[in-house]
């Protein structure tokens, strides 16, 4: 095993790893396998994979990834997106958040990483090179958790290297736990963004398991500022539930003992939406969860979203919460109209020159 390597809890419950037969001597797998060396191995072609072994247990599968690496976020042309790009780094997470969407992609507990990162180097230099004024604000965070699998794979350590040589990039790591072991080959501090998403306690304890505590993630992001990042924060899902004003009063309270506003780069909200079949499937894997019971209604999106005056509440409180501790201009809404961005913040991503341009700028730090 590597030297001084301790397993994060997250990770223990995974059974065996797979590896394609085209990646058995690529470097991650080598990483992994010397990081998991009781974890027994199998190697696979991708036409073959044993899904029907698989059924409740989770593993850890080194895939040589055929498609896209560079892609845009899914947004949809009925509500503001962010104009985030994201780098598709593999699939699935460890964790089990009872709202999480990756339930309704992923029917299955496989772990999903591309080893194939000589091509994803590749496709990223080509693409980030070919115009250097051109600028990019890309993560990891879309289909996976940006440092889940950090501990065994290395993987945002390598990316975060990587683009040491590309200063018109901006990086995201965006993620529910804790892993600084990407710091030290870290070039410019500007360029990347370390990030946690939040919510309030009360969905901390119940409707997130295998997961850093609230606590643990801001003093992991008082960490970073301290040595010089500014950080992303991301309530998304807000939730509604008995007490739900003292209980996002309390987290929002709690950031400013542990960052200063400048610290933030931006801080995004969500209401908690779903696309109809993940309904049923929360109410499976989760069935002491209720929030899915509240007032919903289908959105432009075909998400079901909750009813407009529910949701433009809490947004109001918070934000109102948030700019009484100095916040302002990093505050954005993810996936939510004009109209609703005028009720609460007064005025709407035109104002800002665009949602994307905006955000661009402040990944940026102009």
């Amino acid at each position: 095993m590597a030297e001084n390597f301790i397993l994060p809890d997250h990770l223990k419950g995974i059974e065996k790893i797979y590896i394609d037969r085209s990646m058995v001597d690529a470097p991650l797998t080598v990483r992994v396998k010397d990081r998991l060396p009781e974890l027994p191995v199998e190697v696979v072609d991708p036409d073959n994979f044993p899904h029907g072994e698989l059924e409740g247990k989770q593993s850890l599968y080194l895939k040589e990834y055929k498609g896209r690496f560079l892609r845009f976020c899914p947004g949809t042309r009925y509500y503001h997106c962010c104009g985030y790009r994201i780098i598709h780094i593999g699939e699935n997470c460890p964790m089990a958040c009872s709202y999480c969407i990756l339930q309704a992609y992923f029917q299955d507990k496989v772990l999903k990483v591309w080893a194939n990162q000589g091509d994803l180097f590749s496709e990223l230099g080509k693409a980030f090179s070919a115009d250097m004024g051109t600028r990019y604000r890309v993560g990891t965070g879309e289909f996976t958790d940006s440092l889940a699998l950090e501990a065994v794979t290395g993987y945002s350590r390598d990316l975060v290297e990587f683009l040491g040589d590309y200063p018109n990039v901006s990086l995201e790591l965006k993620s529910k736990v804790i892993d600084l072991s990407w710091m030290d080959v870290v070039k410019r501090t500007d360029r990347i963004l370390p990030a946690w998403s939040l919510n309030a306690p009360f969905i901390n304890e119940h409707e997130e398991f295998g997961v850093s505590t609230l606590r643990e993630r801001l003093e992991a992001a008082h960490t970073c500022a301290q040595a010089g990042f500014r950080v992303c924060l991301h309530f998304d899902p807000i939730i509604r539930f008995d007490g739900w004003r003292e209980g996002y009063a309390e987290i929002i309270d709690m950031i400013f003992d542990y960052l200063r506003p400048e610290q933030i780069a931006y801080l995004s909200m969500g209401s908690f939406r779903h696309m109809p079949n993940l309904k049923p499937i929360i109410e499976r894997n989760f069935p002491d969860t209720t929030y899915i019971f509240d007032e919903f209604i289908t959105g432009n999106d075909n998400k079901m979203r909750l009813l407009r005056p529910l949701r433009l509440r809490q947004f109001k409180f918070i934000v109102d919460r948030l700019r009484s501790h100095g916040m302002d201009r990093q505050l954005y809404f993810c996936m939510e109209s004009s109209e609703n961005w005028q009720d609460v913040f007064g005025y709407t991503p035109k104002d800002l020159g665009g949602l994307g341009r905006h955000l661009m700028k402040q990944a940026f730090g102009d």
